[in-house]
């Protein structure tokens, strides 16, 4: 369904190496750093712009309630670091947890009778994997699954797209999707897959039982295996002359739809 290019690399390409889990992750951004700042994250440094520092107080003081070391530091520093949108403060911290994928489904049946899944099937650009965060942080998703290989990981542009819903949402990195999917279809959650010349609108399908819905990467869509294990594919309905829609988008009109069927299911319009 979801079918754009690849961003362009550029010299920030350095800080999207997947970070590992005894290492530290720069976050870098207002919302970004404020989150980390306010979530059980560790964070081992918060970094402040010499000059923007008044203008920060607040989180500065945020961060030093929590005993966390402060540095003052100069623009170069976030420069040489970061892509533009830094705004003059990030932290080093330890990456998020990640969840095992049963442990991932128990939390969500724990919290809810129909819990909501959000797969990605190879991801692979950082903002739109960001992106997607949002819309799960938004929405309500109990969870969202993604590969290990073939996919953006949880880097500092991520974090950054993000703009902290990183820090809301369950996560859970698997060696291979379809493993996730089969565990998932043993507890009776419908999988609904997203493709763009899919027989069935988004509109034509429930998705008020346990569900989870994946989506494909930005160039291929989902891979084929993973499309086979699809209880059914859905397409969203277009009038326009472009037919595809940017990954990250599609995702947040599908778990709109998701909510809206289960709002209306609950008597609350």
């Amino acid at each position: 369904m979801a079918r754009t290019g690849r961003s362009r690399s550029s010299k920030f390409d350095t800080t999207s190496a997947r970070p590992q889990a005894h290492k530290e992750i720069y976050v870098y951004g207002l919302n970004p750093v404020t989150e980390a700042l306010k979530s059980i994250t560790k964070i081992r440094t918060l970094f402040v712009y010499r000059q923007s520092a008044s203008s920060l107080r607040a989180l500065i003081e945020l961060a030093e309630s929590r005993s966390i070391p402060v540095k003052f530091v100069e623009k170069d520093f976030f420069d040489t670091r970061f892509d533009k949108g830094h705004q003059g403060i990030a932290v080093a911290a330890v990456p998020k947890e990640v969840l095992d994928i049963d442990d991932l489904i128990d939390r969500a049946f724990a919290k809810n009778a129909s819990p909501f899944f959000m797969v990605l099937d190879c991801i692979e650009d950082p903002r739109n994997f960001g992106a997607i965060l949002r819309v799960a942080d938004a929405a309500g998703v109990d969870g969202v699954i993604f590969q290990s290989r073939r996919s953006a990981g949880l880097t500092p542009v991520v974090y950054k797209a993000s703009a902290g819903a990183i820090e809301h949402v369950n996560l859970a990195e698997v060696v291979n999707i379809k493993h996730a999917v089969a565990l998932m279809k043993e507890r009776d959650v419908t999988v609904i897959g997203a493709e763009a010349d899919a027989p069935l609108s988004l509109w034509d399908v429930d998705m008020k039982a346990p569900l989870a819905v994946i989506v494909g990467s930005e160039g291929e869509g989902m891979r084929r295996t993973v499309k086979e294990m699809c209880d059914a594919l859905v397409n969203l309905p277009m009038k326009g002359t472009v037919n595809s829609l940017n990954v990250s988008v599609a995702a947040g009109i599908i778990a709109y739809e998701v909510m809206r069927q289960r709002r209306k299911m609950e008597g609350r319009g």
